[in-house]
């Protein structure tokens, strides 16, 4: 059986769509790829119960359409896997029709957040074969192909199929496979080098991503309430500290990574995180690779952040999300401003980098809400206690608590089925007293703060060899796209 794992391009006047491994979907002028690691393992599996697999990444390839089309009818693949999200949704059912056309005896399937939240829309409204919900999507695609082959008689739950005429499923998907037994992933099958250099995480390349958890072990109460990523991972689980370990040191032999980010969206803490930063030393790893990882603040004391950059930790991401105590409250964040502003300088003054996130656009603040934000995103920047940012609109995608909020108090203000609209070159919900163009230009003109006299002088503080230039370059080159990313391509 052979078997494509596909990302058809997607072109268009707003940029490159930044679909893979992503929990907010986003078009960059500035094109950047990021590792697909879950399909990753999906492919490595898939191909060690011995079928023949194609990584077909059309974006990260950077194909016409007519050429990735002309690709897959030339390979001619029994089954066609396909990562979804909520804004290109509907160009997928599209791309799903041709398929059909082109290819009508090939099992098409879906995966992704917006399919697990909505799994018969999809059906319903493309030719599609298969839906599999859930996050475990790699264990799926096996067991799928294993059951169409004959090799298995019975699908997992989390299956959406069609029986005749009729939309069936399984049942409700389960998270009970063991992620210790999940094979490293095959990098050459899945061109890694295609993800290696363009991402504005590595500061050294090629780079590459690991993926220690699924998904944020923040749950209380569900976790944050606009992520959509507690739909794919309801429940937290983690690979063994050893593991990973392991993995970094494949990367470093084989591969010759000289970048990791590690992709969970909250890396796992306390005893976990200390066994793992001491096998990085005790191996060596520390001094062969710089390593990264999402966090949270609260979630560590000074003797951590001092051991992780021992270990050879650098950046450091935060989601900070909005310098109102109100919105962290509504949001489920677990986290206060006084916190917030307290700690981001401890991992700074251990020598780490962190990485702070905001998004704007909440529909129950007010402009003055919305500039507090930004003023302790400029206050964080300019004290040098977070060296680079993130602004965002705020998107409530289909699965998530804040979309089911929208939808019970009325807050859309365009139809909340208007998918292609959730692209962040907009915001889809109202605001109490911002119109759109303000809410898009307070995201414009926190990147300003790159530009700030204060930023660029300890920026050239830091500066500490050619690579360290390099990199600063780099970055502004990339500030300038966010900021046409968020403006009128002026």
């Amino acid at each position: 059986m052979k078997i494509s794992i596909s990302y058809p391009p997607i072109h268009s006047e707003k940029g490159v769509p930044l679909l893979s491994q992503n929990r907010q979907f986003q078009y960059f002028l500035s094109p950047t790829y990021i590792f697909p690691v879950v399909p990753s393992y999906a492919a490595t599996l898939l191909k060690n119960a011995g079928y023949n697999v194609i990584w077909d990444d059309g974006i990260a390839e950077e194909k016409t359409y007519n050429q990735w089309l002309k690709d897959l009818e030339h390979t001619n693949p029994d089954m066609i896997a396909i990562e979804t999200k909520t804004p290109v949704v509907k160009k997928h059912w599209s791309i799903i029709n041709d398929l059909k056309t082109v290819l009508p005896q090939s099992t098409v399937v879906l995966v992704g957040d917006h399919v697990t939240a909505l799994p018969q829309e999809s059906m319903e409204n493309s030719q599609v074969d298969f839906v599999l919900t859930g996050g475990d999507y790699d264990f799926l695609l096996v067991n799928l192909a294993d059951y169409l082959t004959g090799k298995t008689k019975q699908l997992e739950p989390g299956i959406w199929y069609r029986e005749n005429a009729n939309i069936k499923n399984t049942g409700p998907f389960k998270l009970n496979h063991s992620l210790d037994s999940l094979p490293f992933i095959d990098r050459e099958l899945v061109h890694w080098r295609l993800y290696s250099e363009r991402n504005g995480n590595f500061k050294v390349i090629p780079g590459t991503y690991t993926m220690a958890g699924r998904d944020c072990w923040w749950r209380k109460d569900g976790g944050c309430t606009f992520c959509s990523w507690p739909t794919l991972y309801p429940t937290f689980r983690a690979i063994k500290p050893e593991r990973l370990a392991d993995e970094i040191g494949l990367l470093i032999e084989r591969y010759g990574v000289r970048t990791v980010f590690d992709d969970t969206g909250c890396f796992p803490a306390g005893q976990w995180l200390r066994s793992f930063a001491n096998l990085m030393i005790e191996r060596g790893y520390n001094k062969k690779i710089h390593f990264s990882c999402n966090m949270r603040f609260g979630a560590l004391k000074r003797e951590d952040y001092q051991l992780m950059k021992k270990a050879g930790f650098r950046l450091l991401l935060f989601g900070v999300e909005s310098g109102s105590q109100a919105t962290l409250d509504r949001l489920n964040k677990g986290t206060t401003i006084e916190g917030i502003m307290n700690e981001c300088r401890v991992p700074r003054e251990e020598g780490l980098e962190p990485h702070i996130t905001i998004m704007v656009g909440y529909p129950w603040e007010t402009r003055q809400d919305a500039q507090s934000t930004l003023n302790a995103a400029k206050t964080l920047m300019q004290k040098g206690w977070a060296v680079t940012l993130q602004s965002t609109v705020v998107i409530p995608y289909p699965g998530s608590k804040l979309y089911a909020e929208a939808q019970k108090n009325s807050w859309f203000r365009v139809d909340p089925k208007d998918y292609e609209r959730f692209d962040m070159k907009e915001p889809v919900m109202t605001t109490p007293d911002m119109v759109p163009e303000e809410v898009m230009t307070l995201c414009n003109e926190i990147y300003k703060v790159f530009l700030t006299p204060q930023y660029m002088l300890k920026q050239l503080v830091r500066i500490r060899s050619a690579r360290d230039i390099k990199y600063s370059v780099k970055g502004l080159t990339k500030v300038l796209g966010h900021v046409k990313d968020f403006g009128k391509n002026e």
